[in-house]
């Protein structure tokens, strides 16, 4: 009984070794590279034209983020979807991602989000995580009453983040999904 008992905690301890060190692998700060990267433009007017709207950038425009701003309740998508900076740190219960100055805590502790009839004023951004098969997993949920589902995942020597995102705006039947691939940046060249 007692090796049995030896055993399962050795093998609760390497596992949780595991999950630290991919956790402490993402934190730091991470740069878009455009070329391994979609064009968020490009993503959001396919999911325009496949919700019945009619796209307004225009054939000839070549602004990449003609389609960035809105209304503050959509904000969490822009940050996500065109930001060219994310800086990632990691508390026991908590990440904490920013992408310029929008930080978004990502909460990994199982805590659910509530709102009282009174603070319906007062709703902001929620996002909760987990790991799963060396990926994170993180849910966001915008205060539109849309969602996003978010896929993080390192390359095999850590200097690579990859992120797929499924965005779900309330105002569009059809989701956007975009590839993010991040170069990480050394605290030198920061």
């Amino acid at each position: 009984m007692r090796k049995i008992l030896s055993l399962t905690t050795f093998l609760f301890l390497l596992l949780t070794t595991i999950a630290s060190a991919q956790e402490t692998r993402l934190a730091g700060f991470w740069v878009i590279n455009e070329d391994l990267s979609e064009i968020t433009d490009d993503k959001v007017e396919l999911a325009l034209i496949a919700s019945g709207s009619k796209p307004t950038k225009g054939f000839f425009n070549r602004d990449r983020e003609y389609y960035r701003g809105g209304p503050v309740e959509q904000e969490m998508y822009d940050f996500i979807s065109y930001e060219l900076t994310l800086n990632i740190s990691i508390e026991p219960a908590e990440y904490t991602f920013q992408y310029g100055e929008f930080l978004r805590p990502v909460y990994l502790d199982n805590r659910g989000n509530s709102v009282s009839l009174s603070g319906l004023d007062d709703v902001k951004d929620f996002s909760f995580g987990h790991w799963e098969n060396n990926q994170l997993i993180v849910e966001g949920r915008p205060r539109d009453n849309g969602f996003t589902d978010e896929h993080y995942s390192l390359s095999d020597d850590g200097m690579q983040l990859r992120v797929e995102l499924f965005i779900q705006p309330r105002f569009l039947s059809i989701p956007i999904e975009l590839l993010r691939v991040y170069d990480r940046v050394s605290e030198n060249e920061e």
